[in-house]
């Protein structure tokens, strides 16, 4: 490629001067300010999809761990839900009041305290399941992957939009954002969490992909990705092969490795066209189906509300995933639009891989349902990112 013809600027582009560790800028709060009479620039819509999901999230919750003698609904993972919910909807609102391109500044120290975090899980985690994600912080546990995602389109977002030269990039000039994708994701598969590190990469892959690339560099980066794919087979742990294998061939074992994604396809047919109605899910409610408040939330779902049921809420998440890349689109700079951008394939990748898992179309990976799935880690990422959604729409005008 001949870079003599590319310009040396790109247009809305973020102040390369501008350095993590310089001064408070003050203009985080007395640029565009919250001010009652622009009520009409807050993005309702987005809000509103967000709120309907997580009632939804917390019936299907409240459904799945039902026990008639526990008295109160407000009790168990249902509870812990709300609560949950309540907190990240004050810290949703606390970041909503800052200009977003604050988070510019933070975005590089934010990456290195979520590798930080990745390490401390490998020296003092906690341990579920034959797994290592969760630290646990006044009896707490919080899971350092969620916000892994966070911080590393925080910080493609910064790199990317502080980048001299216009798209379309070569393979070494994405060298930088490699990195900054490959650090964290090797991490997250020591834990192992080969859903969350696919994941990482999934939606970086979107966001350099939306950059610019040469086409010589997204064949390279092909064959690379399908030769780590053949040899990285065989370093995979014994469960996470069998799941594969699982996933190509659920029948040859219904009553080990592949009972989840049986039991699951068993209660998303036997929801029909219009469901069995809540509470009376009989997978659900005789506990055939694994893990049904969290990875196999939907399958729950479906048994008790259908065919018509799972349309609408395939159709409110569109809805929701629509709002996002319009978001992005309109962004006044391009930190905001690859952010937004970051934050729409999160939630795209999310739902596409726990349906297509539930569903039996993909293996069966640890990756919950944004704002559906119980997890209060989960939970307060979702509501992080919408919140900064909600932000870049809000300051979209210069």
């Amino acid at each position: 490629m001949d870079l003599s013809k590319r310009t040396k600027h790109r247009p809305h582009q973020i102040d390369p001067r501008a350095d993590a560790f310089a001064p408070w800028p003050k203009n985080y709060l007395t640029e565009q300010p919250l001010d009652r009479n622009r009520l009409y620039d807050f993005d309702y819509l987005t809000l509103g999809l967000t709120f309907i999901l997580v009632f939804l999230g917390i019936l299907t919750i409240y459904s799945a761990t039902y026990n008639p003698e526990a008295g109160s609904w407000l009790t168990g993972y249902c509870r812990k839900q709300c609560i949950w919910f309540g907190i990240s909807l004050v810290v949703g609102s606390g970041l909503f009041i800052f200009h977003y391109n604050f988070l510019y500044q933070l975005s590089y120290p934010l990456y290195g305290v979520g590798l930080i975090l990745l390490l401390a899980v490998e020296v003092a985690g906690s341990q579920h399941m034959g797994a290592t994600r969760w630290l646990s912080i006044g009896g707490i546990n919080v899971q350092p992957s969620e916000f892994a995602k966070l911080s590393v389109i925080l910080a493609l977002a910064r790199y990317l939009s502080n980048r001299s030269l216009p798209p379309p990039y070569n393979l070494k000039e994405l060298l930088m954002p490699i990195i900054i994708v490959a650090l964290p994701t090797i991490l997250i598969l020591k834990q192992p969490d080969l859903g969350t590190a696919m994941l990482i990469i999934l939606i970086s892959g979107v966001i350099i992909f939306i950059a610019g690339i040469t086409r010589g560099t997204i064949v390279t980066i092909s064959i690379s990705a399908l030769t780590t794919a053949f040899v990285g087979w065989h370093f995979l742990h014994d469960y996470q092969r069998q799941r594969i294998l699982t996933f190509i061939n659920p029948e040859n074992d219904p009553l080990g490795s592949g009972y989840h994604i049986a039991q699951s396809k068993i209660a998303i047919g036997a929801g029909k066209l219009f469901g069995k109605g809540f509470l009376k899910g009989t997978q659900n409610s005789l506990h055939f189906l694994p893990e049904q408040h969290t990875d196999f939330i939907f399958a729950a779902y479906a048994e008790q509300w259908g065919f018509l049921g799972t349309i609408i809420l395939l159709a409110l998440y569109f809805a929701f995933l629509f709002r996002a890349l319009n978001i992005a689109m309109e962004a006044r700079d391009s930190f905001g639009s690859y952010l937004a951008t970051g934050i729409a394939a999160i939630f795209f990748w999310q739902v596409t891989i726990n349906i297509g898992m539930v569903s039996g179309l993909m293996p069966v990976v640890g990756i919950p349902l944004p704002l559906f799935s119980y997890g209060g880690t989960s939970m307060l990422t979702s509501v992080i990112l919408i919140s900064i959604l909600l932000n870049i729409h809000y300051r979209r005008k210069a």
